[in-house]
């Protein structure tokens, strides 16, 4: 690809594992090194060329939508889920008459990097290939990840072809929470919530979901202490 395509962030989660952090304040509006997650995530797809957005929005919507809005302005689509929450995939299959025909990225707002030496952004759009992939997920290793403790997601081929991680081993790589893909991806979804390892499982079956290795440091979100690790290893990277 060489046109950035647009971009949906999924930002209507509750947040509980952030508690007491989230009583008052939405999970994409928490901030790490002085900046709210979702600026983070935001500042990484708009230095890869993305100009389009869209953002569901449910538990202190208001927040969120307030936020958003005055960031993007006319670039940003609000994709309504007070009424229900609908999980990640979903929300996605909500939000996809904003996504228009074509390939589309998928973001978390809980989860950042600072970029190495290549904008990993950039990278997924050029190395995204839809007659050989229906989506191309960015995936960092877990060694030196900042605030991720699990035993991590996938194995990569050396082509690229992602697999599921064995359940009696730990795995090198955990999904980064950014991926771009194609409307092949979800073609089948079900009805009302659902989440999107429905979609990565089928990809998977189909030999059709690819990854790419972050280059740069990831840091995960997911905890009152997460949010002081990514601070200090923030502070640490950028200098």
């Amino acid at each position: 690809m060489s046109t950035p395509p647009p971009a949906m962030i999924f930002a209507a989660g509750i947040g509980k594992r952030m508690r007491p952090l989230t009583a008052m304040t939405p999970k994409p509006l928490i901030e790490v090194a002085g900046k709210a997650l979702i600026d983070h995530i935001l500042d990484r797809l708009e230095g890869g060329g993305v100009d389009r957005f869209v953002v569901n929005v449910h538990y202190l919507a208001d927040l969120v939508e307030v936020h958003v809005r005055r960031r993007l302005g006319e670039s940003v689509r609000i994709s309504d889920e007070r009424g229900q929450l609908l999980d990640t995939g979903g929300g996605l299959m909500k939000a996809l008459p904003a996504l228009g025909d074509g390939p589309f990225i998928l973001a978390n707002a809980d989860t950042f990097w600072i970029d190495g030496a290549s904008n990993n952004i950039a990278r997924l759009i050029a190395g995204f290939d839809p007659d050989r992939m229906d989506a191309l997920l960015l995936c960092a290793p877990t060694v030196g990840a900042v605030g991720y403790r699990g035993p991590g997601d996938f194995a990569l081929a050396p082509d690229g072809k992602i697999a599921w991680r064995n359940p009696r081993k730990n795995s090198p790589f955990v999904y980064a929470g950014c991926g771009i893909f194609s409307r092949a991806a979800i073609e089948g979804a079900p009805d009302g919530p659902f989440s999107m390892s429905w979609a990565f499982k089928r990809m998977i079956e189909r030999d059709r979901l690819f990854g790419q290795r972050l280059d740069g440091l990831w840091l995960h979100v997911g905890t009152p202490n997460a949010v002081r690790a990514a601070d200090a290893a923030y502070f640490s990277s950028v200098g």
